[in-house]
C-alpha cells in the first residue's frame, strides 16, 4: 500500500501590494479582539514589501508578519535593527506551525539584510517570541521612532532578539 500523501505546506512567500485588502482582513479578528491596533488598508498596500506571507490553497490568506528595517542610529550607536509588526495566523491555522514559518522566515530575511536586531510589542504572552530567544526588554532600547509610537495605554510588552552577525 503506498504512503499516505500529507498536503503540501504552502511556502512562506512576500507579500505583494496587491495582497493589501487581504492582509487587513485577515488582521481584523485581531484588530477586533484589542490585540492589534487598526491599520489603515492604504498602510498594507504602502508597506507591502514588508510582509511575509502564508497563502492558502484557495487564494486566502493563512498567516502574515510584517518586518520594518529601521537604520542606524549613530547617536545611540546602535545598528540598523528591525521591527516585526502584524503578526497574525487565522484561527483554523493556529498550532499548525504557521506562526513558527512566517517567524523563521522573518529571522532569515532580518539576518540577510544583517540587522543587529528585532524587536516586536505584545499584549499577550509573546510565547512564540519567547521560545524562539526573544527576551523582555525596556522600550527605550528599540528603534526611536517605534517605540515612541507605541501606546502606553495598551501595557504592550517589548521583546528583543540580538541577532549576531558574522564579522
Amino acid at each position: 500500500m503506498p504512503p499516505a500523501r500529507t498536503p503540501a505546506t504552502p511556502p512562506v512567500r512576500p507579500a505583494r501590494r496587491e495582497d493589501a485588502a487581504a492582509l487587513a482582513v485577515l488582521s481584523r479578528p485581531f484588530v477586533r479582539s484589542g490585540a492589534l491596533r487598526e491599520r489603515p488598508l492604504s498602510l498594507y498596500a504602502d508597506h507591502a514589501a514588508d510582509f511575509l506571507v502564508v497563502e492558502a490553497p484557495d487564494g486566502t490568506l493563512d498567516g502574515c508578519l510584517g518586518l520594518r528595517v529601521h537604520p542606524a542610529d549613530q547617536e545611540r550607536g546602535s545598528g540598523p535593527a528591525g521591527v516585526l509588526y502584524s503578526f497574525c495566523v487565522a484561527r483554523h491555522r493556529q498550532g499548525c506551525g504557521t506562526g513558527a514559518r512566517l517567524l523563521l522566515a522573518a529571522l532569515s530575511r532580518a539576518r540577510s539584510e544583517r540587522l543587529g536586531a528585532l524587536f516586536t510589542a505584545t499584549t499577550g504572552g509573546g510565547s512564540l517570541f519567547l521560545r524562539y530567544g526573544f527576551t523582555p526588554v525596556d522600550a527605550c532600547l528599540a528603534p526611536s521612532g517605534w517605540a515612541s509610537s507605541l501606546d502606553p495605554r495598551r501595557n504592550a510588552q517589548v521583546l528583543a532578539l540580538s541577532l549576531c552577525l558574522p564579522s
